[in-house]
């Protein structure tokens, strides 16, 4: 299985979505979107929680994901829902840190 995708629609319109894949030992979320129209109405989190189904499906007990280091209200939004940052990272080239891993056990 290469990618998992969940979809969510604010009545018929295409409102988010989220895709992971998993990993030895954790679901990997490679992608979260929700429009910001539709932000703030619970769409993403609940999009997590498939995310969660997903990997206990798996017996995978670790989401992990990747955020840009610009994005810092993304960074709060995952902790908030229970993400903590593990790692910085940064991409061939760089010599800054261009992202941050955060983890969040799935129970």
């Amino acid at each position: 299985m290469n990618e998992i995708a969940y979809v969510a629609f604010d009545g018929d319109q295409l409102a988010g979505c989220i895709f992971c894949r998993p990993e030895t030992e954790c679901l990997y979320v490679g992608k979260l979107a929700v429009l910001p129209a539709a932000q703030g109405k619970g769409i993403g989190r609940r999009l997590l929680t498939y995310a969660e189904a997903a990997a206990r499906q798996h017996d995978l007990h670790i989401l992990r994901l990747e955020t840009r280091i610009e994005l810092i209200d993304n960074h709060a939004t995952f902790a908030a829902w229970g993400f903590q940052k593990v790692a910085e990272n940064r991409h061939p080239g760089f010599d800054r840190t261009t992202s941050i891993e955060m983890r969040k056990a799935v129970i």
